[in-house]
């Protein structure tokens, strides 16, 4: 009975103090708007928990509040909403501080949770109550087993908590929890939960001394601006057992003391690790020293010696350590800690760079303070330089910081091309060179400097650029070896590749290096020597922030030839699998002359797999102008099976055929007949996950060749500026309709008649087939008028079998205006022959001219990826979802990629200049209504937060008078103050 009655009465003590503790505990949705130091941008969720209601403070650990920038907002237990902002992070142990507004609470009176450190002991009983597992309030329950155990290993080069003990407890806590209070039955906080073994039930707590000191000076600061003490030598210490610390040298003298000064004792402090630079490096301390006394006093515990550290800020201390048996007297500084963590990042072309931290200089062993690489971003990436990256020097000058960072990066034109020393923190002993391209086109804002705020929570910016410099006002397109701007030089002739030359002149002018003869090198065909000369590497990258048009990836390689070249100007054939869409930077490497130079993509068929890349002649000097050539196109006859032909090629290397490169293909005297192109499709694999798969197919010269004579003449279309001539870009008609080829055989068994069948076999008698129609693009004049399944026969009483058929038919509607652009099919429909008129559409050859990045998202009208789904929202064409950023208000409130915004806060947005005026209106913070369609048809109705402050809302906008894009800002946090 006693038992019994005991049993009842503690657990109504619990129930009394979890109905306390649990109005006191919120959940946390914490979105990290950019990568920075150890922590990635993205979204997460944990918990918190009140420690003073008064002032609106919160605690959680310090990997939820994090070191860089974020956006927080904490639910509480009668789902009220509040935002809340980083009050402090330890740099080194796992808790920080978020703060809220009390009086923003209407309907809930908020409890706070008492902190006990001292309360906690093994075979304590602890509840551990938090947001476990993405669950609003869960509570587990546990017995501290350990106080002493080491702190858990989380990132192998990101966030580690280290220099403290922690406390260990079976209570199988989840993600989620991190941050939850561990609590006895009084309802105080013992512990701090920090982490789990993600294979077993043990959960680990950080001890809360440091944390009620650094408490008590937050609530004396006054919002203010807060400064804890936080001192370091730099070094990481371990708790090692008296047995190993023996085999380390430990004196058996020292040993008995330490025995009898503290019986309870285990062990004592080694050295592990010095981070090079500190206070603690050039063999000071070394690892394996043992730590015994600190200012003459005994230290075996960790939290002892971060006070001395923490009250000794700026000032020497005397350390006493034993190494290998012998006493060893050192007396070092006392750094400052936060003097070693960044609390500022320069964001360049997306990418952030800031100081080394104490953290990751731990983590791979550098000096504090060097310009480390948390986000490479566009303009690092395109050169091979990848996050956690040492910058050592930039056009040949050595990088102390980020002040000299941003000097020499102010100094250069657009497009200028820059030797970059860097480090990996994986080959950490060898530099790395790399060519850093100073973007040409305004893709990205201006270099801005993030700083930390700790009065306001935020992170305030500035211009990295104090004046206006050439890396913003100069527009060189093309530089010369020397890195000279080279102005275009307008003057007439050419060479024509449409036009046959004779083939023995081509090979008398081939060029030749060191006085050799290419014959004297190598024995190679004739097709490959006139080939060679017109090929070209093309590499093509992306920025993150212009991936549309379902690009999947940054960076592309193939081959090109070049199919026109004069004084004036050059141009490249390449397929789309290279150069996929118009917003790109393109570099150009030529076999006939080792130069790299920059491209411009002015046509990227709508339809067919290949585009057009112009270049400047001038910016190959005279010599590489002079050793570059066209290649002569040979559009008929066209290639029938059984044709032999040349496939010649290039690998990265400019040498040889690829197996995974594009070419070209040719007959003997090297006349080029098809584009050997790269394709590419996604399929399901066997997991039923999506899987891309490339493969190599030709791709006809007739269509490249009449596309580049119409540009040559002149003919009608839009004006494009090219190498500052204004030139005429052709349009192409097309029956936007997807079409695929079905044996004759399979079509009679569908009841197609013989008539036609006899009428196809006669048009085409060595396929013997039928095109049939396999879906419509959305939106376009076929849409109403074709169904799925339809068999197409001919068009204007002509039989049709290939797609070729199909294209010479709307090119014939551009010399006929009485048509007003309309095909006349006969088609084949369950059983009946039906006589149709099917409107065709005019496509331009450079796509999507106009995107629009709003809350961390890149709109666009629809492209035609996704109109030949055959499907477009009935609420009006909208805006189409190409990509969402990491750490955005659409990543933050679940809005994906791949749907369309039809409506913003009930005002309907049927296309871009639409969406632009109603969210020019939107206030920063303010909540907003977006009514979304997905793929499958399904609409939604979500809600969120704009964000200007991390994330303001911009355009970007292709001029083709000036062949430039300009990245216009729509409106930023000061539009809306």
């Amino acid at each position: 009975m006693e038992i019994e009655e005991a049993n009842t009465e503690i657990g109504e003590k619990w129930r009394r103090a979890l109905s306390k503790v649990v109005k006191a505990v919120v959940v946390l949705k914490v979105t990290a708007t950019r990568h920075f130091d150890t922590e990635k941008a993205g979204v997460s969720n944990a918990t918190g928990f009140i420690v003073d209601k008064q002032r609106g403070i919160i605690l959680s650990n310090r990997h939820v509040v994090q070191c860089g920038p974020v956006v927080a907002e904490a639910t509480f237990l009668n789902r009220e909403e509040t935002p809340v902002y980083p009050l402090y992070r330890d740099p080194v142990h796992d808790f920080g501080f978020f703060r809220f507004d009390p009086a923003a609470l209407q309907f809930m009176k908020c409890e706070e949770i008492p902190l006990a450190p001292e309360a906690a002991a093994v075979g304590l009983e602890i509840r551990v109550v938090g947001n476990d597992s993405g669950e609003k309030i869960s509570i587990s329950g546990g017995t501290l087993a350990r106080l002493d155990r080491e702190a858990p290993p989380y990132h192998k080069y990101g966030y580690n908590d280290f220099n403290t003990f922690y406390m260990q407890a079976a209570s199988g806590t989840k993600r989620g929890s991190s941050g939850s209070p561990v609590i006895n039955c009084h309802g105080q906080a013992v512990g701090l939960n920090a982490g789990n073994k993600t294979k077993g039930s043990s959960a680990f707590f950080l001890p809360l001394d440091l944390v009620a000191r650094a408490l008590k000076i937050l609530q004396k600061s006054n919002n203010t601006a807060i400064h804890i003490p936080r001192g370091t030598l730099q070094m990481t210490l371990v708790h090692k057992g008296f047995d190993e610390a023996r085999r380390l040298g430990f004196q058996g003298e020292t040993e008995q003391f330490v025995r009898q000064t503290f019986p309870a004792e285990t062990g004592i402090l080694v050295v592990d690790s010095v981070v090079p630079g500190g206070p603690a490096h050039n063999m000071r301390l070394r690892p394996g020293d043992l730590l015994v006394r600190v200012n003459g006093e005994l230290v075996t515990q960790f939290l002892k010696l971060e006070t001395v550290l923490d009250d000794n800020v700026g000032n020497n201390i005397d350390l006493e350590v034993e190494r290998g048996g012998d006493p060893v007297k050192v007396t070092l500084q006392v750094q400052d800690l936060h003097s070693v963590t960044a609390d500022y990042f320069l964001e360049v072309s997306g990418g952030v760079i800031h100081p080394l931290s104490y953290q990751q200089a731990r983590n791979f062993r550098f000096n504090c303070g060097l310009v480390y690489v948390a986000e490479p971003g566009y303009m690092l990436s395109r050169a091979g330089v990848r996050r956690h990256a040492i910058i050592k020097k930039l056009d040949g000058k050595e990088i102390t910081g980020i002040e000299a960072f941003i000097c020499i990066l102010s100094k250069f034109s657009r497009g200028k091309r820059v030797p970059l020393e860097f480090v990996s923190h994986k080959d950490r002993h060898r530099s790395k060179f790399a060519l850093v391209t100073v973007n040409r086109h305004e893709w990205y804002a201006q270099p801005t400097v993030y700083t930390r705020d700790d009065v306001t929570g935020l992170w305030k910016q500035r211009s990295a650029i104090s004046s206006i410099t050439s890396l913003f006002s100069s527009l060189s397109i093309f530089h010369d070896e020397k890195g000279t701007a080279i102005q275009p030089q307008v003057s007439s002739g050419g060479q024509f590749s449409g036009v046959e030359s004779d083939s023995s002149e081509v090979l008398e002018n081939i060029p030749s290096f060191d006085g050799t003869d290419l014959d004297e090198l190598r024995n190679i065909s004739v097709a490959e020597r006139i080939i060679e000369p017109t090929l070209v590497m093309v590499k093509v990258d992306i920025p993150l922030i212009c991936m549309i048009d379902g690009v999947l990836a940054q960076h592309f390689s193939g081959t090109g030839v070049v199919i026109y070249h004069s004084e004036t100007m050059g141009m490249v054939a390449v397929d789309r699998n290279t150069v996929p869409i118009s917003l790109s930077d393109v570099i150009l490497a030529f076999a006939a002359y080792p130069m790299e130079i920059p491209g411009e993509v002015v046509f990227v068929h709508p339809v067919n797999n290949y585009a057009l890349v112009a270049y400047d002649p001038v910016a190959l000097g005279p010599c590489g102008a002079a050793a570059v050539r066209a290649a002569v196109l040979l559009p008929e006859p066209a290639l029938q099976r059984g044709d032999a032909v040349y496939l010649v090629g290039l690998n990265h290397r400019l040498q040889d055929l690829g197996n995974r490169f594009s070419g070209v293909l040719s007959d003997e005297l090297g006349r080029v007949q098809a584009l050997w192109g790269s394709f590419s499709m996604q399929f399901n694999s066997s997991n039923g996950s999506p899987k891309d798969f490339e493969f190599m197919r030709g791709i006809p010269i007739y269509a490249v060749s009449e596309v580049l004579q119409k540009i040559i003449k002149g003919t009608e279309g839009s004006p494009l500026l090219i190498n500052g001539i204004k030139m005429r870009m052709p349009s192409v008609r097309m029956l936007e309709v997807e079409l695929y080829s079905t044996l004759l055989s399979e079509a009679r068994s569908f009841g197609l008649s013989e008539k036609w069948i006899t009428e196809l076999v006669k048009k085409d008698p060595v396929r013997q087939q039928v095109l049939q129609v396999k879906r419509c693009f959305g939106g376009s004049g076929a849409e109403c008028a074709l169904e799925q399944g339809d068999m197409v026969l001919a068009i204007d009483g002509e039989p049709i079998t290939s797609f070729r058929d199909v294209e010479n038919a709307c090119k014939r509607l551009d010399l006929d205006v009485e048509e007003a652009g309309n095909l006349r099919l006969t088609i084949f429909r369950e059983g009946l022959e039906l006589d149709l008129v099917v409107g065709t559409d005019v496509r331009n050859g450079f796509g999507t001219t106009h995107l629009v990045n709003w809350c961390g998202s890149l709109l666009q009208e629809p492209h035609s990826a996704v109109r030949s789904l055959g499907f477009l929202p009935e609420e009006g064409h909208g805006v189409y979802v190409s990509r969402v950023m990491h750490g955005s208000p659409m990543h933050r409130y679940g809005i994906g990629a791949t749907l369309w915004i039809v409506e913003v806060n009930g005002k309907a947005t049927p296309d871009l200049p639409k969406f632009v005026d109603v969210i020019k209106e939107l206030e920063n913070g303010e909540f907003v209504r977006v009514k979304t369609v997905r793929l499958n048809g399904k609409l939604s109705v979500v809600t969120l937060k704009q964000d200007l402050q991390y994330w303001p809302t911009w355009e970007l906008k292709f001029d083709p008078h000036t062949a430039t894009w300009s990245r216009i800002t729509i409106k930023d946090l000061d539009d809306n103050s």
